[in-house]
């Protein structure tokens, strides 16, 4: 199965926090910004946006400002 365009973009975006294990409000902004830009969340977003949301609240990937 092919990632679209905007997934693809989101995966690197996620990928950097998770290795920084840091993510910025901006960077948040970003990735939301992102996964609804063409007006919906296909599965493969929406399965980066749990990945991401899980690591921020086992605290992996903290948020600062």
């Amino acid at each position: 199965m092919s990632y679209s365009e905007s997934a693809q973009r989101l995966r690197k975006m996620i990928d950097k926090a998770i290795d920084d294990h840091l993510v910025t409000r901006a960077e948040m902004d970003t990735i939301i910004s992102i996964a609804t830009e063409d007006g919906h969340i296909d599965p493969q977003e929406q399965s980066l946006l749990n990945q991401l949301q899980e690591m921020i609240e086992n605290k992996s990937v903290k948020i600062i400002p």
